[in-house]
């Protein structure tokens, strides 16, 4: 248990951010998977909405300061490598 006020609060709100970046992390997460599981099958269609969702929500990661922007950069990289490899 916190001692000092400061602390106790501290405790609270990084437990309210950890549960909101979880969420956007896990979301993120799941539609790269589904992208990646797109280009394995070779569907053009499917992969073209997943990579624009995709991109968008790992954009919204760097305004969330869930992920660097090197990070980001490198991931947006890799999907627009996979998506013109299946053309």
């Amino acid at each position: 248990m916190a001692i000092i006020a400061s602390n106790a609060k501290r405790t609270k709100t990084n437990r309210k951010s950890e549960a909101a970046n979880k969420s956007q992390r896990s979301s993120l997460k799941t539609s790269l998977r589904s992208f990646n599981s797109a280009i394995e099958s070779g569907d053009k269609e499917k992969a073209e909405i997943l990579f624009n969702q995709s991109n968008s929500l790992l954009d919204k990661s760097i305004t969330s300061n869930i992920h660097h922007k090197n990070y980001v950069a490198r991931k947006k990289s890799d999907l627009s490598l996979k998506l013109n490899s299946l053309k």
